[in-house]
Formats: structure tokens, sequence, C-alpha cells
């Protein structure tokens, strides 16, 4: 398995999906922008409101996945990733993903206290391509 394409593969992706996991334990799924910052197929940052659904359910259980797909005219390829997601308010972090535009959703810029960071750990990964599927640690 060559995890270097598979980096190169998720680092050309525009959209990402996250999953939570619910008060009862059901995978709750939401469709998000590609990462702001991945370190290779270890860490991946993304932005999103301190007083989402998502932060609160992170907060009481971390357990996460989290995947990239892209559907061609013939040929799917997809990876999924499983770890841990926690839920970074430092002002630090915040400032290494803010972009000049988000204050279109942070109005108080910056240290807006609805800015937090999502940073995901992986563990494992799945990978689909061409009717094959193959497993790998991260």
């Amino acid at each position: 398995m060559d995890k270097d394409k598979i980096s190169r593969f998720i680092h050309k992706q525009k959209v990402s999906f996250i999953c939570s996991l619910d008060g009862e334990g059901f995978p709750n799924i939401k469709a998000m922008l590609r990462p702001r910052k991945c370190v290779g197929l270890k860490e991946f940052y993304f932005s999103t409101n301190t007083s989402s659904m998502r932060v609160k359910q992170y907060r009481e259980n971390p357990n996460a996945s989290i995947y990239f797909y892209h559907k061609g005219l013939i040929r799917y390829e997809g990876v999924m990733l499983t770890g841990t997601m926690e839920v970074l308010t430092d002002q630090e972090t915040k400032n290494m993903i803010w972009r000049k535009g988000d204050t279109l959703f942070y109005k108080q810029g910056v240290t807006d206290p609805d800015y937090c960071v999502l940073k995901f750990t992986a563990k494992k990964g799945r990978y689909y391509c061409d009717l094959k599927t193959e497993s790998f640690e991260v």
C-alpha cells in the first residue's frame, strides 16, 4: 500500500466527511470543506463553531472517523480514517488555520469564542479503489 499516494489523493479532495457519535452511540455524519491543515495521514485540522452539535459530541466521546472520496466516470476511490477528534480552543492553534475570509463565519475574528479547531488524529485506515479494499495502520 502506497501511503504517499493515499495522502496525495486526500489533499486533492475539496470535500470531506466527519463522523461523530451521539449520546445513544449512533453515528452522525457531516460534510465539511477539506481540512485546513494535514500532517501526513496522521493529523487533520478543521475549523468549526464552538457552539455546534459536533463539538458537544466530540467532547463527550472523541471517537471519530473522516472520509474522503472521488467518483469519476468509471472509477470510485475512497479513504476512511478512524481515530479521535479533539476540540482545540487555544489561540495558537486557532491562528494556525485561520484564513482571512473566516470573518464571514466568525464576526469577532480569530479570537471569536464561537471559533474553534477540530483536530483529528488517525489510528488506522481503509482504502478502496477498483473493487479492492485494503486496511492499513497509520
